[in-house]
């Protein structure tokens, strides 16, 4: 996982610059894919290795991902509804529709460099 980390963050855990280059790759990506790519490392790490590589197995790519997504709108579900004490799914449908922004900005090769840079 460190390793993971450094590649996603440019340093290591722990690291002082470790939040100001969190927030300045995944802001300033060029698209929802890299976005993602660098949002949340440590948690992005444990989804790729523990649900998305296992979907990807018996799912194509693109459903893996989008579960994947699901997985993490639950999990966020999860921590507010224990909160709130009464059940939400509002996490769980905005990640799916985050999960549909990273597939078809993927597939329409959309760069938000062009628009903004």
């Amino acid at each position: 996982m460190t390793d993971y980390i450094k590649k996603r963050n440019g340093v290591s855990i722990g690291s002082p610059r470790s939040l100001r280059n969190n927030l300045y790759r995944s802001l300033g990506s060029k698209n929802f894919s890299t976005f993602w790519k660098y949002w949340n490392p440590i948690f992005g790490y444990y989804l790729g290795k523990f649900i998305f590589k296992p979907l990807k197995n018996i799912f194509p790519v693109a459903i893996a991902l989008l579960l994947t997504f699901i997985f993490c709108g639950l999990i966020h579900d999860s921590v507010t509804t224990a909160f709130r004490g009464k059940v939400s799914l509002f996490f769980s449908i905005w990640f799916l529709f985050m999960g549909l922004a990273v597939l078809i900005t993927k597939s329409l090769k959309h760069n938000f460099q062009n628009e903004f840079g």
